[in-house]
């Protein structure tokens, strides 16, 4: 469930829409959570701070429940907010999760 431009072969995170450079901070976020029966499912790739910003955000069994997809970890206002900030940012920006 990776995203390409056309131009390039870097992949573009779901979630904020920036590239992921192959230098940058990066993880699979898996849709369903393993602990919730996720284990070999669909997972996607995002920058590592908004993979993080998630699990800060969210329980797995909220993610299991109602979170179980791209369109609606951005439907979730905090996590919405966090996106578009995020998108600012250029796509090499690490920053932290507080």
């Amino acid at each position: 469930m990776e995203t390409r431009p056309a131009d390039t072969g870097t992949p573009l995170c779901p979630l904020c829409g920036r590239p992921i450079p192959p230098d940058v901070p990066q993880s699979r976020h898996h849709l369903i959570p393993k602990l919730r029966g996720g284990k070999g499912g669909p997972t996607v790739l995002l920058h590592q701070v908004c993979h993080s910003t998630i699990h800060k955000t969210l329980s797995e069994t909220d993610l299991a429940r109602r979170y179980d997809s791209v369109d609606a970890l951005r439907a979730h206002p905090d996590l919405a907010r966090f996106f578009a900030w995020v998108a600012k940012r250029p796509p090499g920006w690490k920053g932290k999760v507080r």
